[in-house]
């Protein structure tokens, strides 16, 4: 009866994520705020259905109490976050709140399963839901911090010196794991730097790009940009040097629209890729790996294959919650944590992860064309850039696209300071989406007044000329369009 119960969850699940993903795209057709308020109602029902169904499915395969225990923890926090974002700013974006809770939920339940078979069972999963508490606490501190703090766009080499010195000091002094310099373990918490300077380094970008676009300060930043990038390459931290590269050729491109400043990076980039190689014998393991992962099986191409098998096992709608062997995967709960979820609950619910991952791209997006502070909008399109190519790195080296870079899927991998950073960017976005908001609502009232003090002269005139003294101007009643928002 239990693998009955099973075997239809997995369809419901995928159902209910399909419906959830669906509603991302539909609700940026809307134009009432009430049919707004409606679908992102039924994105909360949705979320919480998948949340109990789950729990439900990995307790009856278990029958361990723990099980409920997290899931009534993981509910609770998942509650609190949609509230408190809705009390503290009632003009927040609510699709992103409910994506943030979404990923974090995914995640929470491969972690949960993963670490169900831990020598300290369920301990990954716990430890992962005080890192997402603690991500929401700063999370929540930040939109503030952006509607205050008026003087961010002036710090440009106060980021370039504390995020140049932070990943110097990993480069120098943090020790070596998995052939790559990463961070550092204080109290048992792995602290990776890296996660933190990608945000630094997009204001700082955006900083210099707003002060001058001339050649002379282009030569500057691009000097400052890719010191950090070699840097991360003497760490052989060869994900974070990716996206550092390519958010400040992005970046760099739509700030000065110069085809010119973007030929010569993709060059200067292939070129140091072919450099890499050939210096570097932990980059030949991965493009090895990357080549033909099953004639290495037995050593580079071993994490590569696992993947690729549990994939395949899973095939569109997965074998079901503990069905599967996603403990197989090496470092399942991090660099692969997207196999383990496409192997038990399917292909089709890993293409639901990736769409919505790329609808808070296109609401990135959005919000930076829609700022009008030019710095601002640099940031937006900065974080966007820098998601969305974490997002891609992860995927498309753990289905073999690319060369595996061990780079996390956020929000989804187990890991604190992929969580924390994560998190503060979401905050940022929210704060300049508030901004945004503010700005409209500025610019409404302003044409409120100004249309009051066109019909307030409209009516002087007829008076002055020989219209009745005391005539009214007839109100315009005009059905009222809630005007459309970056959701």
């Amino acid at each position: 009866m239990v693998n009955i119960v099973i075997q239809l969850s997995k369809y419901v699940m995928i159902a209910l994520m399909a419906a959830y993903t669906f509603s991302c795209f539909s609700i940026f057709t809307r134009n009432y705020e009430d049919d707004e308020k409606r679908v992102l109602i039924r994105q909360d029902v949705l979320l919480f259905l998948l949340q109990f169904i789950a729990f439900a499915v990995m307790y009856l395969s278990t029958d361990d109490m723990r099980i409920l225990f997290l899931y009534a923890a993981l509910a609770i926090v998942m509650l609190a976050v949609i509230l408190l974002y809705n009390l503290i700013y009632p003009n927040v974006s609510r699709l992103v709140v409910n994506n943030m809770c979404m990923l974090i939920t995914v995640g929470m339940i491969m972690i949960t399963r993963l670490s169900s078979d831990n020598e300290s069972p369920y301990g990954s999963a716990i430890r992962q839901l005080v890192f997402a508490a603690l991500g929401v606490a700063f999370g929540l501190v930040v939109p503030v911090l952006i509607r205050k703090l008026t003087f961010l766009d002036r710090w440009t080499y106060i980021y370039a010196g504390v995020g140049g010195a932070a990943l110097l000091a990993v480069a120098l002094f943090a020790p070596r794991s998995g052939g790559a310099k990463l961070g550092f373990e204080i109290f048992g918490i792995n602290i990776q730097p890296s996660e933190f300077v990608k945000i630094i380094f997009v204001f700082f970008v955006a900083a210099s790009l707003n002060k001058s676009r001339e050649f002379k300060n282009v030569v500057v930043t691009t000097a400052i940009a890719a010191a950090h990038v070699l840097i991360l390459v003497l760490s052989t931290d060869l994900g974070a040097a990716l996206i550092f590269f390519v958010v400040y050729l992005v970046m760099l491109y739509v700030a000065t629209r110069q085809p010119l400043y973007a030929v010569a990076g993709l060059g200067a980039g292939v070129l140091a890729a072919v450099v890499g190689y050939h210096l570097f014998g932990h980059i030949q393991v991965r493009v090895e790996a990357w080549q033909d992962p099953i004639a290495t099986y037995s050593g580079s191409g071993y994490q590569v294959a696992q993947s690729l098998f549990a994939i395949g096992t899973g095939g569109w709608f997965g074998t079901g919650l503990f069905q599967g062997q996603p403990n197989t995967i090496p470092v399942a709960e991090t660099d692969f944590i997207f196999s383990s979820i496409t192997e038990e609950m399917g292909v089709i619910f890993g293409l639901c992860i990736i769409l919505i991952c790329v609808s808070c791209y296109v609401m990135f997006l959005n919000i930076a064309m829609e700022l009008h502070n030019r710095f601002y909008k640099y940031v937006a399109l900065g974080l966007g850039t820098c998601y969305i190519f974490q997002v891609f790195l992860q995927i498309g080296g753990v289905t073999k696209f690319i060369p595996s870079t061990g780079m996390t899927l956020p929000f989804v991998s187990y890991g604190g300071s992929s969580m924390m950073s994560t998190m503060i960017m979401f905050g940022i976005i929210q704060g300049l989406y508030i901004l945004r908001e503010d700005e409209v609502e500025k610019i409404e009232k302003e044409k409120e007044r100004e249309s009051k003090n066109g019909l307030g002269r409209a009516a002087a005139g007829k008076a002055q000329k020989g219209a009745p003294k005391f005539e009214e101007v007839p109100k315009q009643r005009t059905r009222k369009k809630q005007r459309p928002r970056t959701k």
